[in-house]
């Protein structure tokens, strides 16, 4: 399979501004919604120590081989290709975020992690703002989902942080029914932030996780991946919450020991990337459909371009011939 490059000439980067009117006046958890699976992955530092999300015995490889198993590390820890920017001109509006303060380093800095240590959380963020001050009728989830080495200072700073960044265009949490896209222009919210952890519990800007449950199939085999989005589709929350489809498979340590050399897009993810596309093709939004879908390489197919169009699914026959 060919890489295709995603969102050429910034296709993707107003489509929420561009839905009709009748889509806008939805509640946002009723429309198909893009994400990316350990959003920022696509730079990792191999000269930073392992990440404390790595088990015991991959620490032990690293410090024993070094450089030479990072970068087997880098195959197996990166989940996309595309920056921030590149992302979210892709479409892309969910972002998974794992994070981590580096152990032994002075200071509360944060970074993205994925097995080794990515860019620094400040840096993402405002590139984020950066493009949402640009595109004024985007909207975008982040999910922090996992949190290592953080004490209470690590999570005071990370959320003061984002408040500091993002101010009047954070959502304050309230009921997932009344989000519009059409509720969110008119109160200039561009950013909802869902924050996984009880240090944010009395902070209206931080919504908590269980308004975003995203059940994980933790499978290798694709038949077993679309069973699983299809039994817990059906087992959806009516109300109270979004719902994040995973369309990922995840590899075991023989998964890796077996395609060591290939890496995670070689060896798992791109031939098996026809079966997972078919069946979100075949979803439909709405009360009782998809919301959020998330991809590994979101570049490597029409991924985000496919998601968005299954909201015309939405519209009357009369609506679509109108248009």
């Amino acid at each position: 399979m060919k890489t295709r490059p995603a969102g050429i000439g910034n296709v993707n980067a107003d489509w929420m501004g561009s839905l009709p009117s009748k889509l806008s006046a939805m509640p946002l958890k009723h429309l198909a919604v893009p994400g990316s699976h350990d959003s920022f992955t696509f730079w990792v530092d191999v000269h930073a120590p392992v990440g404390p999300d790595q088990k015991a015995y991959v620490k032990y490889l690293a410090t024993m081989f070094s450089v030479l198993a990072k970068k087997v590390m880098v195959k197996w820890s990166m989940t996309q290709n595309l920056t921030f920017k590149e992302q979210l001109d892709a479409g892309i509006r969910y972002f998974d975020l794992r994070v981590s303060s580096k152990p032994g380093e002075s200071g509360n800095e944060i970074y993205f992690i994925h097995g080794l240590f990515g860019h620094k959380v400040s840096d993402g963020l405002l590139e984020i703002n950066s493009f949402l001050s640009r595109h004024r009728k985007e909207i975008v989830f982040l999910d922090f989902n996992h949190y290592y080495a953080m004490d209470l200072e690590h999570h005071v700073y990370l959320i003061s942080m984002l408040q500091e960044v993002f101010g009047s265009k954070l959502c304050n949490n309230c009921a997932v029914e009344g989000i519009t896209l059409d509720y969110l222009w008119q109160k200039k919210y561009q950013v909802i932030v869902f924050y996984h952890h009880p240090s944010a519990q009395d902070i209206p800007a931080m919504w908590p996780g269980n308004k975003i449950p995203a059940p994980w199939a933790n499978t290798t085999e694709p038949k077993k991946l679309t069973q699983f989005l299809e039994t817990t589709l059906r087992e959806r929350a009516k109300e109270g919450s979004f719902h994040v489809s995973q369309a990922i498979l995840t590899p075991r340590v023989n998964t890796v020991a077996k395609g060591l050399v290939w890496g995670l897009r070689n060896y798992l993810v791109e031939r098996n990337l026809p079966t997972i596309m078919s069946w979100v093709e075949a979803q439909r939004p709405g009360k009782d459909g998809v919301n959020i879908i998330t991809s590994d390489f979101v570049e490597l197919t029409d991924f985000a371009n496919i998601v968005i169009k299954l909201n015309n699914l939405l519209l009357s026959e009369q609506d679509r011939k109108q248009r």
